[in-house]
């Protein structure tokens, strides 16, 4: 009874595996897209593209191999699908939180330096003073579009503007130097 009772179970698990192998692998393949549209929407297709197109091609290649009846092929490129589709979402999430860090860290130096201008004007001759105010009122205008690409999630456009920027500050009025120190002699006792 015992033999018949494992002969059974053996039977029922190879009919299982043929028939899980034996049609297609849709509900991956409906994973694997879903996981790609969920990289998409978290910008992997600019901050992740490498793993982007790995997981669409991943995709294409599980789509063939259903449309040749190759369905164990065929998941095995939905399941890697998948996973390079999860690896982009991560990657691009990581890299667009970077890159906005680096954005808004260098959005804050800019508008220090502009800051640290505007504080040295009243020692600059009257003449060059006013330069530098009206290239302040340019760059802060460029400053502002710095910002509105920020909130764009443009953080490349945004640190070019940016670095221009603090170029221009920089050679308006170069870093203020402190006058060296002098002692005076010591008083002898």
């Amino acid at each position: 009874m015992r033999s018949r009772c494992r002969a059974s179970v053996v039977w029922l698990l190879t009919a299982l595996l043929t028939y899980a192998c034996g049609s297609p692998p849709h509900k991956e393949i409906d994973q694997a897209q879903g996981a790609i549209d969920a990289a998409r929407a978290a910008g992997a297709e600019k901050y992740a593209a490498t793993e982007y197109a790995a997981a669409q091609t991943a995709l294409t290649q599980a789509n063939d191999a259903v449309a040749q009846r190759d369905y164990r092929l065929a998941l095995n490129h939905a399941l890697e699908s998948r996973e390079q589709a999860q690896n982009a979402a991560r990657t691009a999430a990581d890299t667009r939180a970077r890159m906005r860090g680096d954005t808004e860290r260098a959005l804050a130096e800019v508008t220090s330096l502009m800051a640290q201008t505007r504080n040295r004007l009243s020692a600059l001759p009257p003449a060059r003073a006013r330069r530098v105010r009206q290239a302040l009122t340019t760059t802060g205008e460029d400053v502002q579009k710095a910002g509105k690409a920020i909130q764009a999630e443009d953080y490349e456009g945004a640190q070019r503007i940016l670095a221009g920027v603090k170029e221009a500050i920089q050679k308006l009025a170069p870093p203020a130097t402190t006058p060296p120190v002098t002692q005076s002699p010591k008083r002898l006792q």
